[in-house]
């Protein structure tokens, strides 16, 4: 997967490099959805989310922050929502199980959590000015739907000042057309790899840091 120009070849140093996790909760592997929705459920199970695991585990280990987000109200009624969340009926109260984090993206207890009531994680939530406090300025993006809240996420960041990277084969969506346009077209906003890749560059970079810090 990986093609990067040189103008966005940068090297991911653990120090100032954050994995935002987008939307792997409870909501999104419910029973209604995944029998509505053969593919995505098979592609949550069988691709997204053992490679998700991969990105966090192998990113923790290297000494990046993992940062998730999850669809979630700041109260029980959501009259906090957004106007667009509000028309379409969603809702997922304050405290809801429905907002739980998936066993398999690996959350831990000192990790940091951002609920949202929008698509955009930077429209509606201080995630620009944490991740900023933290001096992070590469954002590997994974997690749900490509084509919605990770696309969202993306184009964002990249327009807030940050250096975007996704994770593609650490997203899904409802067809394996959609995720595949949706990474073309938001593309251009990022660096697409697979998690291996991903890992690498990140690994490499650490070990770069290193020999110049002895």
């Amino acid at each position: 997967m990986k093609h990067i120009d040189a103008q966005r070849n940068w090297p991911l140093h653990p120090a100032q490099t954050a994995v935002l996790v987008v939307d792997v909760q409870g909501s999104e592997v419910q029973p209604e959805l995944q029998a509505r929705e053969p593919y995505y459920a098979r592609s949550v199970k069988e691709e997204m989310l053992p490679a998700l695991t991969r990105l966090v585990d192998g990113a923790r280990a290297a000494g990046c922050e993992i940062v998730y987000t999850v669809m979630e109200a700041l109260t029980r009624d959501g009259r906090d929502r957004s106007l667009d969340y509000k028309l379409s009926g969603m809702l997922i109260p304050k405290g809801s199980p429905l907002a739980e984090i998936l066993p398999e993206a690996r959350y831990q207890d000192d990790d940091i959590v951002l609920p949202k009531t929008s698509s955009g994680v930077f429209n509606s939530t201080t995630l620009a000015y944490v991740l900023r406090n933290m001096g992070i300025t590469n954002v590997v993006v994974a997690g749900l739907m490509t084509d919605q809240c990770i696309d969202m996420a993306v184009r964002d960041g990249a327009d807030l000042g940050f250096y975007m990277v996704c994770a593609g084969d650490a997203c899904t969506t409802r067809s394996r057309e959609r995720h595949d346009q949706a990474l073309k077209a938001f593309g251009g906003y990022c660096r697409v790899q697979t998690v291996s890749e991903v890992l690498d560059d990140i690994t490499q970079a650490g070990a770069e840091s290193r020999k110049r810090a002895g």
